[in-house]
Order: C-alpha cells, then structure tokens, then sequence
C-alpha cells in the first residue's frame, strides 16, 4: 500500500488512494533553541533546523500558548498550520582539518520549499477511517538523541542517487548514516507514534502519552489498551545535500564524514520535535475528509493552501545568536562545543 501511495504522491499524480496529507515546510530558523526538552534555556545544547509557525519560541508552555493566535505566518503548505516541527542539524567533518559545514537541505521531489522538509499525516492506525486529531498543547518527540543502537522501524536514512524507490525504514534503509557516497543525496526519515493515551496532552519524557501500534514503524488498526485512541501518524522527510562532498576516501568500512548537530556519528540518535498549532479545528476536518478522497498530499479541499512563495518568505530571527553554520560558514567546532561520538 505504502510504495502505491508514495509513488503516486512522489511523482504528483492524484488516486483516490492517496488518502494522506504530504507537504512541504521551508526552513523557519536554524538555532539551538528546543521548547520541548529545554524550555527557557538560551542556548539549547544543540543546533536544530525549526519549520512551522514563526511565533516559535524557547519558551512555549505547554496548554498556554496557542501557536495559531501568536503566529504571523508559516512555513509550510497550509496556511492554518502553525504548528512547528524541528530535527537536529546534520553536519559534515571535515577528516582533513576537523573542521565542521552545515549540510544544505533541498526539496523533496514534487514540492517546492527553500530547505525545511516534508511533512506527512497518515491514517495508518485509524479503523473505519476515524482518527483523532491533535488538541491544542498537544507535543511529543520521536527517537532519542541519546540512542547507541538501531531503532529502523523509526528513524532510518537512506543513500539516494539510483532509483532505491520510496517506502521509508525498509531493507533499503540503513539506521545508521550511509558509509557510501551518497550523489543524490540523504533521505532521513521519522515516524511517530500513531496511538494515544486520550487524557494528556504531554509526559514527562514527550514520549510515554503515545504509543506505536507495531514495533515503531508506520501504524497498524491495532492500538494498546493503553493508549486506545488513533491519531494522525506523523513523519518528517529530510533531504541532506551530500552530493557535495564526495571524496571517496572519505567513505568506507565503519567511517563516514557527517555528524549530526549533537555530536552523532552513528545516526542513531536522530530525532524529531512536535508541537501542534493547527489553527481551530482544520486538522480535524481533514482528517475526516480523508477517506472520502477531498484530502490528497499538498491537495486538500477542506483546507487552505499559500503558495510556496509565502511559505518561503516566513522566517524568524534566532532568538540564541550565533553562527551555527547557517550561512555556508566552516565551524572550527559543533555549535555548543559538542564532542563527536560513533
């Protein structure tokens, strides 16, 4: 089902299959600033690439703030979605001097956005069509920067440039960044829980209110007494620019030269940030539209969309000041002074 549906999305066609959203988010900031794990503190540890609503903010309290009635505009497709979405930056070492450049991003194919990534909302775990959407203060994360093992099922990257296909996490995926030259570049992927306790809007670790209904991947109709509601499954596509760098000695048997923005050379640790901001009750209307095919990828009937002019003229000032590399700098360390691991 997954290759059918992607495909179609991939390459822009409308089935009436496509019963998902798919759309692109440009980049908002690129800062170390991080509401969820380290409110109020300037700077966070680490550099991370924030799309969505630009009244982000280091401090956004949970079930207070209302990212709809603070926001200006967005980043993304839809004009009601105000929500934001962050992942850690990648970067490449240099094995020649050490020194650290952060990896552009481009557009996934079919969409138009000026770095950022690729935003989904799937059915996967809905019975009869009914899902749930998000509440207002509603936030969680998906993987763990602290990870020292695999986790495909829901983080996984792929080395682009030969026609590998589209389904994310499968046997064409590694969890680990590629230690081949990628020419078409990085395609990392993060899939979040597809299942809800129904009571919080948050836990402790943004992890333990959801739950997958399978093993981590995308959804099954089959959610845990635990957590007995389905919720839209969430997964962010980004796409790294590797092309660049491609001096084959850089690449082999246990090495590569890319690290993401916490000191990660393995890949294991990538992870993804949620806050939702959908403007009153959209999401949930195109939820509801889904089955009956008036919500298709970037084409959905029930909701606004801005032209991808807009969506790539919202930016934000970074609130933690300092060069992070967003402007083609070489660093001569990872902003924070992260140490790299494998």
């Amino acid at each position: 089902m997954w290759k059918a549906l992607a495909a179609g999305a991939l390459l822009g066609q409308t089935v009436s299959g496509q019963n998902m959203l798919r759309f692109a988010c440009s980049q908002l900031t690129v800062e170390r600033a991080d509401p969820l794990v380290t409110p109020g503190q300037i700077p966070a540890p680490h550099t991370h690439q924030i799309i969505g609503g630009n009244s982000f903010n280091v401090t956004m309290e949970p079930a207070k703030y209302d990212p709809p009635s603070k926001s200006t505009c967005t980043s993304c497709t839809y004009s009601e979605d105000f929500s934001n979405y962050w992942t850690a930056s990648l970067y490449f070492k240099s094995p020649d001097n050490g020194t650290f450049h952060r990896v552009p991003q481009f557009a996934n194919v079919g969409l138009q956005q000026d770095g950022g990534m690729t935003v989904y909302y799937m059915p996967y775990s809905a019975k009869n069509g009914k899902m749930t959407a998000f509440k207002p203060g509603f936030r969680m994360i998906a993987g763990d920067p602290m990870a020292k093992k695999a986790n495909k099922a829901s983080i996984c990257h792929r080395c682009l440039g030969n026609g590998e296909g589209f389904a994310p996490c499968d046997a064409k995926d590694t969890a680990e960044l590629p230690n081949k030259y990628c020419p078409g570049g990085i395609r990392a992927t993060i899939i979040f829980p597809s299942c809800w306790n129904g009571k919080d809007l948050d836990s402790p670790d943004h992890k333990s209110h959801v739950a997958y209904s399978n093993s981590g991947g995308l959804g099954t109709p089959a959610c845990p007494s635990t957590h007995p509601v389905a919720i839209p499954q969430v997964m962010y596509e980004i796409m790294w620019d590797t092309g660049k760098y491609k001096n084959n000695a850089w690449y082999g048997t246990g090495k590569q030269p890319f690290v993401y923005s916490f000191g990660d050379g393995t890949g294991y640790g990538q992870h993804g940030d949620y806050l939702f901001g959908w403007k009153d009750d959209s999401l949930q209307k195109a939820m509801d539209a889904l089955p009956g095919g008036k919500c298709a990828n970037a084409n959905c009937s029930v909701l606004k969309i801005q032209s991808a002019k807009d969506s790539m003229a919202c930016k934000k000032a970074q609130q933690a000041k300092e060069n992070v590399g967003q402007n083609g700098e070489w660093l001569k360390e990872l902003p924070g002074g992260n140490m790299v691991t494998y």
